[in-house]
């Protein structure tokens, strides 16, 4: 595969399968997957180590200039899909924790906080062989991408995947909740004024909709090749 590209933005809403199918392509063509709300996270977790308001914006917006975070392929078996490094520390697995479940949605809608992070994905991307997944990759973080993939699907069925995840963990869940989560976070998304949720112009745009991660996953690999 020496036309392989080097750089692949996967961009797409909420429950897409973009982190799944983004995965096993990185798996693939052995490169680095990054998903770049791991940042995000690591940015949340660090402002709550610091004692931050999370609510003041400025403080937060100043606190994700000044903290190098880095993610690398993993160095452990243990599960994770990258190590996460804030000022070489590995915090891979603190960014998971409940606490940033509940905050990294306000984090993350910060200007500051975006604008930030954007440079510090496009030193990462830039490196090359990576697959890097988001909302913003092929507009903002890396409008250079050698390919650019838009994996949409509906509201609908994003939420139905989600219902079926759950379910399957022996979980209980309310598909009418989860849709109404789904369309909320769409409209958050598309509608913010920085980086908002769009394809590229470039971008190749592919519903899923009528197809399983398997098929999803042979349709990018063909487009690699």
């Amino acid at each position: 595969m020496t036309n392989t590209p080097k750089t692949i933005a996967l961009d797409g809403p909420a429950a897409s399968g973009k982190s799944t199918v983004g995965s096993r392509v990185a798996d693939a063509l052995n490169y680095l997957f990054f998903d770049t709300g791991v940042m995000y996270r690591a940015v949340t977790w660090t402002a709550l180590q610091h004692g931050l308001d999370l609510l003041d914006e400025a403080a937060v917006a100043k606190l994700t200039e000044e903290t190098p975070i880095d993610v690398r392929p993993a160095s452990q078996d243990d599960g994770r899909a990258c190590d996460v490094l804030v000022e070489n520390e590995d915090i891979t697995w603190q960014t998971r924790r409940p606490e940033v479940d509940a905050n990294v949605s306000t984090v993350a809608a910060y200007a500051g906080v975006r604008a930030a992070l954007s440079q510090q994905q496009r030193r990462i991307g830039l490196r090359g062989s990576v697959v890097m997944v988001g909302r913003d990759i092929g507009t903002v973080v890396l409008p250079e991408a050698e390919l650019k993939i838009y994996l949409d699907a509906s509201a609908e069925e994003r939420a139905r995947r989600r219902y079926d995840e759950i379910i399957a963990r022996g979980e209980l869940a309310d598909y009418a909740e989860i849709l109404e989560k789904v369309i909320q976070r769409d409209h958050i998304d598309s509608t913010r004024d920085v980086a908002p949720l769009r394809p590229a112009e470039d971008a190749i745009i592919l519903d899923s909709d009528h197809l399983d991660a398997n098929q999803v996953f042979e349709k990018i690999m063909a487009l690699c090749k």
